[in-house]
Formats: C-alpha cells, structure tokens, sequence
C-alpha cells in the first residue's frame, strides 16, 4: 500500500450530532452523576492552549476516580462515535488538550495515589494525576527523588503522553527513559499493560515507548511505573554571565564534549534576565547566563563546578555566584522556571507564544545566534531560554494578536524556526510535543513513510478514530 493510501486509511471521525452528543453526555451522567460537568467555563477550561489554534472545548467533562471508571468512560463514548480527550494539568503548549470535533474531556486529578514505592529497586508505581511536585513530596523522606522538571506542577501521565523533559534532562534523560511500565486503556475500553518492573527487557515491541509521546491518540494512560534516583550527597549550583549568548553555548558545547557529568545547565539571553529579575526580585548581570547544577559527592561536585569554571573562563564567562544554601538554590530554579511568566509581563497585553525546537550540540550556537538575528530582524519580542546541555531552546515571542501584520511576522519567524532547525538535522519540537500547532512539519522532518507508519498505528489501535484525533497525524 502506498504512503498516500495509508495516511487516508483512518479519516477523522466527524463531529457528532447534537442528538448524539446529548444521549452519550445523559449515559455518562447515569454512570458518574456529577463528576460529569457540562459548565461552560470548566469546559474552557479544558479545552486551554498556548499555541496559535483557538480554544476548542469539549462538550463536556468527565472527572474518573480509577482505572475501571476511564474503561467505563471509553466504552460509553466508543459506543457513540464520541471523541475521547485525556486531560492532566493542561499545560501542554501545542493545543493536545483541544476537541476540534468535540467530545469528552477525560480529566484525571482525581486517580492521584502513589501506589508503591520499591525503594530497593529504585522505582514508583502511580496514578496518572500525580504531579512531579507531589511525588517528590511523597518520596524525600526515603532520600529518594523523580528527577524530571518540566517547570509546570505537570501530572505524570501528561508528562509521559508528551514526551517531556526538563532542566535535568541533561543527566537523568526524559519521560522516555525513566518510564518503566503503563496501564493503558485502549480505544475499545480493554485495559492492557506495556511491561513490568524489570529494568530492561527484550520480549517483543517496546510498547511502553510507543505510547509515551503518544498525546493520548492511541490509549489513556492510567497507571506508571517510573525509575527514581537516590538525593544527592551534594549539589553544587549558581548562575554565570557570559558576553554573548555564542559564548555561554559555546562553553554549553566544551562541557558536555568534555564528559562533565552537569546535572542542569540553561540559558537565558539577556531580554529574559531582564524579565526574570523584574518578575522574580532577582539582581542577575543583564547579559546572557547559564544556570547550572552539579549533583554528586562533595568531592566530585568541587571538582566539576572548577572544571566548568575553567572552561567557562576560556569563554570570557564568570565572574560566578554560587548558590550555596538549598534556599538559594531553590530561589534561582524557580525564577528558571518563572520564565515564561516573566517574559509576558515584559509586555503587557500581548500573549505569549512559546515554541521550541532541538538541535545537535555541535550546532547549538550557531542556531540559537541565528535566531536572535532573525528576531532582531522582524522588530519582535522573543526571549530565549534553553535547556542547552542536550541541544533544546525556547522562543517565548511576545505579539499582539490584534496586529495582523505582526502576527503575520512572528508565524513566519517561527517557520524559519522550525527549517533552521531542520537544516541542522534537529527536530521541530524539542519536548513540547506536536499536537496541533506542530502537525504541518512532520512530513519535512520525517517523510511520507514515516507518517505512513504512524498512521497505520493510529488506525490499527483507534479504527474509529475518537481518541484525540486532529493531533500528531492528520489521520484522526
């Protein structure tokens, strides 16, 4: 079968009828009573994004305590042609949370248990609404700690349907690598596990990877089992300033060529220092600076943060101001993480779109100087942050929706975003996923084969395609 046959194999389910939407809504209300919600500003709510697209809400939401409430949920709305929405904290940023044909929100704050820890094996098992703030609350007093940050209190199963990553990314990976295990509830309402608690395994497909990055268009993931990390003994920290944004990613480059084992290092350019110390009450140095953490043995994390100090002076870097109180520390993090909130306030009334896209290490410098370039170019508002150890940077682009001209400008500066990068051999999406916003870049990063694969997957495990459809593939 061709490429072009495939991808028509599984076309977008239509929206439903009135009719329909209204007997699948009662069925679900017979079932659930007031955990569904049919209130327009829950459903907003619900249907958020940060992306271009505009707010799609669903038709209605439905809030399941357990495993076998979401099996119950799907067999209702399967039985109707219904959309099937999964839901976790909605902070996703490329519209995966939006219903373009309506449908049922799924949201899961209520499965929030962690159902075991295995201190011995250095493993979790939870429930998909857990959040990374909430597990790592769970866990400090066994000197244990989930490693993944995104910024946002992010629930876990939203992290694992997104492929996320985070400021740690650098030492500890991503969603996909510390995932061990799910419970999925597929299209049909089954429940079926992707693997166990072993710590590898080659017995058949790897199931637990095709569906962390899913964004719930293949089943709703309702259980995890992740990989921990023992605290560190130590963790060295602080914030350097560089001359030029070339300089801190070219030492970005030297550290991780030369086997430093960081554990965080972001940038910031110096328009988003500016915002970070007027929204944080920070006194940065207004020029470009890299945040950076070393995790380890008091020995280890001596010699590390001396070795960068070396490089980073060979670079026109320093002076430094470490962090050393746990305070301190948190204080830097969390305006890091405060980023996208400081750079909209650099201009009021605008919105703030945020992209990111991902390049090798060794073409990180000259993508991200090219950028600023290009930015400066266009007269627009866009600071830079970036997870620069694995090759990851943001646009936060400040615009004004009402100026057609310029938002004109900003949509084409992010599609010479997204074919910088490409040229590079990089991706369009770093961590924030495809959703909708990314869809149309697909075919140039991969190719009609590998959307041919995809989309016969989609069809193979969502025939009817309700679960999420309008994202990732175009084919439901």
């Amino acid at each position: 079968m061709s490429a072009s046959a495939t991808l028509a194999a599984a076309p977008p389910a239509p929206r439903p009828s009135r009719s329909t939407m209204e007997s699948t809504v009662a069925a679900l209300t017979a079932e659930f009573g007031n955990l569904v919600v049919t209130a327009a500003a829950t459903r907003e709510q619900h249907g958020n994004t940060a992306s271009w697209v505009e707010n799609q809400p669903p038709d209605a939401v439905v809030f399941p305590q357990c495993t076998a409430d979401v099996q119950q949920i799907v067999r209702i709305c399967a039985a109707n042609g219904v959309p099937i929405i999964p839901f976790g904290t909605g902070t996703s940023l490329e519209g995966q949370v939006n219903a373009p044909f309506g449908g049922i929100s799924v949201d899961t704050r209520d499965m929030n248990k962690v159902l075991a820890v295995h201190s011995e094996d250095l493993d979790v098992v939870v429930e998909p609404g857990v959040t990374r703030k909430q597990l790592n609350e769970h866990l400090r007093d066994q000197g244990l700690f989930f490693p993944l940050d995104p910024g946002a209190d992010a629930a876990l199963g939203g992290m694992a349907a997104t492929r996320c990553s985070g400021t740690n990314a650098v030492r500890y990976g991503t969603m996909k690598d510390v995932t061990l295990a799910m419970k999925v509830v597929l299209a049909n309402g089954e429940e079926m596990i992707t693997g166990r608690r072993a710590k590898k395994s080659s017995a058949g497909y790897d199931l637990t990877r095709l569906f962390v990055g899913s964004e719930g268009t293949l089943g709703i993931i309702t259980e995890l089992t992740l990989k921990l990390h023992g605290i560190p003994e130590a963790i060295s920290g602080g914030v350097c300033p560089f001359p030029t944004v070339e300089a801190a990613c070219n030492a970005v480059i030297t550290t991780i060529q030369t086997g430093i084992p960081v554990a965080r290092i972001e940038l910031m350019d110096a328009l988003q220092v500016k915002a970070v110390n007027a929204y944080s009450r920070l006194t940065l140095p207004e020029t470009p600076v890299l945040f950076v953490e070393f995790h380890g043995s008091e020995a280890s994390v001596a010699e590390q943060s001396a070795h960068f100090g070396e490089i980073a002076q060979e670079f026109g870097g320093g002076p430094f101001d470490w962090a050393t109180r746990a305070e301190d520390r948190t204080k830097l993090w969390q305006a890091r993480h405060d980023a996208y909130w400081a750079a909209g306030a650099l201009r009021r009334g605008s919105k703030s779109i945020a992209s990111d896209v991902c390049v090798p290490i060794s073409r990180l410098a000259e993508c991200v100087a090219a950028t600023q370039v290009d930015i400066a170019a266009s007269g627009l508002v866009a600071p830079i942050v970036g997870h620069v150890g694995d090759g990851n940077f943001h646009l936060a682009l400040l615009v004004d929706t009402d100026d057609h001209a310029e938002v004109s400008r900003a949509k084409a500066l992010l599609e010479r975003l997204v074919e910088r990068a490409l040229a590079m051999d990089g991706t369009c999406s770093g961590e924030h996923g495809i959703g909708q916003g990314k869809m149309k870049y697909l075919d140039a990063e991969l190719g009609k084969p590998a959307l041919a694969v995809m989309a016969a997957i989609k069809a193979a495990l969502d025939p009817a395609g309700i679960l999420n459809p309008g994202k990732i593939v175009a084919c439901g």
